[in-house]
């Protein structure tokens, strides 16, 4: 969405251990900028999460993460930089950003652990992750982006940055795209919009096999919508967010102070590491689900 928003301009883009392998990542976004007809450097970054052993998401997205339609190999190559130093270089030189998250945050925590001062010039940090008002999509607790490298989030989190959390929920219900939809996007007869929905085949069996909801739900653009266009987001409000990476039960829980009360008597000591920072998060709770549908197929024609 972003490569076809004619208002933004997409500085660079980088990949890590996620759904699929950083190897098979960096060649989907290879592949996905040449599909737009875009220029954008790609930087390839960490393999594997902070401290957790690395699980990827491939029973969901398929061993490709595209759904595993024999996409070809892309023609150009990852830059030189790791990530984290792309990160870096590009932050600095492009103060007031919008960084927008939708994997894993490993990346981002080892370029604010080399370069702490980064949180200051980011403008916002959208991030895709977490469940802040309900179940997760891979434990009951938690959600994938979150859960698959909670140390990383906490340091994202708690690093000072203008950050705002677009949660797994937001994909659910009337946002998910239906049949009538998904044969809108076919109707619109472009190369882009065939592959919006093919590459989601495996997805939406997957989908549906986990919350009995049948459709295409589409987490990441409903992210990229929000960051490019926040008024399409109903219900905002921001509050003091924590991680959960000590439990095994409840590990990348986003915990959201939602009642306003870290700073009681009970929870001050607990909650300091968090309060203490001064920035909340800023949470997106519902969104305008037509507004949201308008913009996926304006990027799609």
């Amino acid at each position: 969405m972003a490569l076809r928003a004619p208002d933004v301009a997409v500085k660079a883009i980088t990949t890590v251990a996620g759904n699929v392998p950083v190897e098979q990542s960096t060649k989907n976004a290879l592949y996905v900028v040449e599909l737009c007809g875009a220029d954008v450097p790609v930087y390839a970054g960490a393999d594997k999460p902070l401290l957790r052993t690395y699980q990827n998401a491939t029973w969901f997205h398929g061993r490709d993460g595209l759904g595993d339609h024999g996409y070809p190999a892309p023609k150009k190559t990852a830059g030189q930089l790791h990530a984290a130093d792309a990160i870096i270089q590009t932050v600095e030189a492009n103060p007031g950003l919008v960084l927008v998250t939708l994997a894993p945050l490993t990346n981002v925590a080892l370029a604010l652990a080399k370069k702490p001062s980064i949180a200051g010039n980011v403008g916002r940090c959208v991030i895709m992750g977490g469940a802040p008002c309900c179940e997760g999509n891979v434990t009951p607790a938690a959600e994938y982006n979150i859960w698959v490298d909670p140390e990383a989030a906490r340091m994202v989190v708690r690093s000072g940055m203008s950050i705002e959390l677009i949660g797994w929920h937001l994909s659910r219900g009337d946002a998910v795209l239906n049949d009538r939809d998904i044969a809108a996007a076919e109707g619109l007869k472009t190369q882009l919009a065939h592959f919006a929905i093919e590459c989601n085949s495996h997805a939406r069996a997957a989908y549906k096999v986990q919350t009995g909801e049948d459709g295409i739900s589409l987490p990441d653009p409903i992210a990229m919508c929000l960051a490019i266009d926040p008024s399409v987001g109903t219900s905002w409000s921001e509050h003091y967010l924590d991680i959960e990476v000590q439990s095994k039960l409840t590990r990348g829980m986003t915990v959201v102070d939602r009642l306003n009360v870290a700073g009681d008597e009970r929870n001050r000591e607990l909650w300091a590491p968090v309060t203490g920072k001064g920035r909340k998060v800023k949470v997106c709770w519902t969104m305008d689900t037509r507004r949201w549908k308008g913009a996926l197929f304006a990027a799609l024609r």
